[in-house]
């Protein structure tokens, strides 16, 4: 009997040896559902702990491709199970699920008109971030995984992660969740692989790196206690406004004086402001809040203490208070990738889509709570130029952005490099 050029290439990919003309093909053929499932989740976004049409979606999907599905981790979490048919390494492969509390600017005929809440207020929801094509890039992938089975080795684990943007106030998600819920308890990876669609990165080009890739994130949150008074008299009171100035400036010094940053980069950030009621009244408290951005333990905490320090002494000096939580709630820890696992990727990678369009990725200041999976196991997570091909990319607008706008070709890119690696992992080391 005549093989179809798709069921040669699946052999191909089987036998081990499988080249970027063979994973080409093989990802070829699921790209047109790929596409519609993320036109679909795009248009019908949904924040953080409240993925319930997108996961129910996935899960679907995993139920039809035969695989052991379990839904309801972390809120809507989705995992799927896919037992090849001889033996081999365990691996995990995340994509996130969670849209942004964004009002989306793109003329699109998928263009989200979707509303939310978020912090009590109506709002716009937009997966302005990319988790879309990561929810369908790897449905995409288990899809063809899962058409392998038979003689696919090992065990694969498909993580569709909830709220990797963070949980609601007074709630807990993400990554972090997962795993406090079990999500490895019985199905241990020996390793674990993420993606993530960027605008800085033009389509066709993929960045790897070993090592700290993604910063620690921490939230912090100042709240300066004055003494409420006229502002046309100043004096009988504590200005919390002056003081809160005063902090915000010297707190730049942190890192510009505090930290050696020819080593490791580091960025302290405010991002709220709020004080006051009435253009003519000195308030008798202000509220700060903002980021601390780190790859270094001992920089971390360096920084801390002097954030705290200089705060506690300005107040004092003005003869304020000041209440201060550093970190609020739980920190993203820096995502580090296990380096010879990256060495790896990388070369599976450059065997899918060609050595010059692979390059080392700089330590991205952003964080990624996917850093909570790479701190169990040896993971390796990587980045998929979005930006459309002659475009300058340095100028696109960013993830996040309500104008942010991902070309569709990156997800053949991304599925390519991801399937490749996957493959290769599977396989051994010499594959």
């Amino acid at each position: 009997m005549r093989l179809t050029s798709l069921a040669l290439a699946l052999a191909t990919a089987l036998a081990g040896t499988a080249h970027a003309a063979d994973t080409t093909q093989l990802v070829q053929g699921e790209l047109p559902q790929v596409t519609a499932w993320r036109r679909d989740i795009h248009q019908h976004p949904e924040l953080s702990n409240r993925e319930t049409r997108t996961s129910a979606l996935v899960a679907a999907q995993l139920k039809k491709l035969g695989l052991d599905v379990h839904t309801g981790i972390a809120h809507t979490g989705v995992v799927g199970i896919l037992k090849g048919g001889k033996p081999g390494p365990k691996l995990a492969i995340r994509a996130d699920m969670d849209a942004l509390p964004v009002t989306e600017e793109v003329d699109l005929p998928f263009a989200s008109k979707a509303k939310g809440e978020y912090r009590g207020k109506q709002v716009g929801v937009m997966h302005a971030c990319g988790h879309d094509s990561h929810t369908a890039m790897l449905l995409g992938l288990a899809t063809v995984l899962a058409g392998m089975k038979k003689d696919l080795p090992g065990e694969v684990m498909f993580v569709f992660q909830p709220a990797e943007e963070g949980a609601p106030a007074g709630e807990q998600g993400g990554a972090s969740l997962m795993l406090k819920e079990g999500v490895f308890r019985d199905f241990k990876p020996d390793a674990m692989f993420g993606m993530h669609v960027v605008s800085s990165l033009n389509v066709g080009t993929v960045a790897v790196r070993p090592g700290p890739t993604m910063a620690g994130s921490d939230w912090f949150k100042l709240v300066v206690h004055g003494k409420q008074t006229h502002g046309a008299m100043p004096w009988n009171g504590v200005d919390p406004i002056v003081t809160s100035a005063e902090i915000i400036s010297a707190a730049q010094t942190i890192v510009s004086r505090k930290l050696n940053i020819g080593d490791l980069p580091a960025v302290l950030s405010f991002g709220i402001v709020e004080g006051g009621a009435r253009y003519n009244i000195v308030p008798d408290q202000v509220e700060l809040q903002g980021t601390l951005r780190t790859f270094d333990a001992g920089m971390r905490q360096q920084a801390i203490d002097n954030l705290k320090s200089i705060a506690g002494h300005i107040a004092e000096a003005n003869g304020a208070t000041v209440d201060a939580q550093i970190p609020v709630g739980d920190s993203n820890p820096v995502l580090v990738n296990d380096p010879a696992l990256a060495a790896r990727v990388r070369g599976s990678i450059a065997k899918a889509i060609g050595g010059d369009h692979v390059i080392e990725a700089k330590p991205w200041m952003a964080s990624e709570d996917f850093a909570y999976f790479a701190k169990e196991v040896p993971s390796v997570y990587f980045f998929v130029g979005a930006t459309p091909a002659g475009q300058d990319a340095l100028k696109a607008p960013a993830n996040h952005s309500p104008k942010f706008f991902m070309d569709e070709g990156a997800m053949k890119i991304g599925m390519e490099s991801m399937l490749q690696a996957t493959l290769d992992y599977l396989n051994g080391p010499n594959a």
